[in-house]
């Protein structure tokens, strides 16, 4: 009995050391339990076993559901096309109507393609897998936006010292420019915090918060200005009706890229998709051209979401 006790106890010891050699061998940080990022570069890593890796014969790309899914269904149609020559897939646009949808259905595997707004990328990169590989730019290299704050025109509200005991719209949680950046900036620079010196709620996108703002229907909310650009160019409201009373620094934008489990081969063909697109003459070209940029260039989550996962830390925020 006693032999037996030992071998026992051995055993469990012999389990116990493998467990602790497995996490050793699959450092994840602050990515999701079953996520391994060996190379240190804050991404889930793509499998070592090919029988995990996913190779669907319909890809299924979403872009953030940041305005009318319906209009950017038609925008990027011709990219799509495009993707499907390059790859020998079919490729399917998949309208989200928020945040949270898309996160959820590439955690659940219903998502391949994806391009995530600024202040979700965290999340996805963490809870779902994602590996954001390219960004929209100018013609120049030169990319991003600026957080802004809006009140209407004809508000007495002239700083954002004076949105104390004020209502402020923000666009969802997970977003940069509608909620995390402005969160951030007001408590420190200006010593404002949500339900103590203002009253917060959420419209559920940037375009709600900015016709919220034209109508006179929000005192004041936090918006990205290449959305506003955007509206302003297809004349959705009159850029009269509002005030600027805040801009921030740039920002990265939407961030392109793919699960971390599809099959390698595939991967690099949906990369070589979106670095080979024709831009001149393109639907994409004819909607992003009105916020600068004509080109998708190469990113890294390392280097150009620094500032993002900063404010991430200063708000305490949790990807989960």
């Amino acid at each position: 009995m006693i032999h037996r006790l030992r071998a026992l106890l051995f055993a469990l010891a012999a389990l116990a050391t493998l467990g602790v050699a497995a996490a050793q061998d699959c450092p994840r940080g602050t990515l999701a339990e079953g996520l391994c990022d060996v190379d240190g570069d804050l991404l889930a890593d793509v499998p070592t076993d090919p029988a995990q890796w996913v190779n669907p014969d319909t890809l299924i790309f979403a872009y953030t559901p940041v305005e009318d899914p319906a209009v950017y269904r038609d925008v990027w149609a011709g990219f799509l096309e495009h993707m499907e020559a390059v790859t020998g897939k079919t490729v399917q646009f998949f309208a989200v109507d928020s945040n949270a949808a898309q996160l959820e259905a590439m955690r659940a595997g219903r998502l391949h393609v994806a391009g995530f707004n600024t202040g979700s990328v965290p999340f996805a990169v963490n809870t779902a897998g994602f590996r954001p590989f390219s960004m929209m730019a100018a013609a120049d290299g030169s990319f991003g936006y600026e957080m802004e704050i809006i009140v209407p025109a004809d508000s007495d509200i002239m700083s954002p010292e004076q949105l104390a005991g004020r209502a402020i719209a923000f666009t969802s949680p997970t977003s940069n420019s509608g909620f995390k950046a402005p969160s951030a900036l007001l408590s420190s620079e200006f010593g404002l915090v949500a339900d103590r010196d203002f009253s917060a709620s959420f419209s559920g996108g940037h375009d709600a918060s900015i016709l919220g703002v034209a109508n006179g229907d929000y005192e004041a909310a936090s918006i990205a200005n290449s959305v506003k650009r955007r509206m302003i160019e297809r004349e959705v409201f009159d850029p009269a009706d509002i005030r600027v009373i805040y801009t921030s620094q740039t920002f990265p934008t939407t961030a392109y890229g793919i699960v971390y489990d599809l099959d390698p081969e595939l991967a690099a063909k949906v990369q070589e998709a979106f670095f080979s697109f024709p831009w001149e003459g393109s639907d994409l070209e004819a909607e992003f051209s009105q916020s600068g940029e004509a080109q998708f260039i190469p990113i890294t989550y390392l280097e150009y979401w620094a500032v993002i996962r900063q404010i991430d830390e200063a708000n305490g925020v949790v990807y989960e």
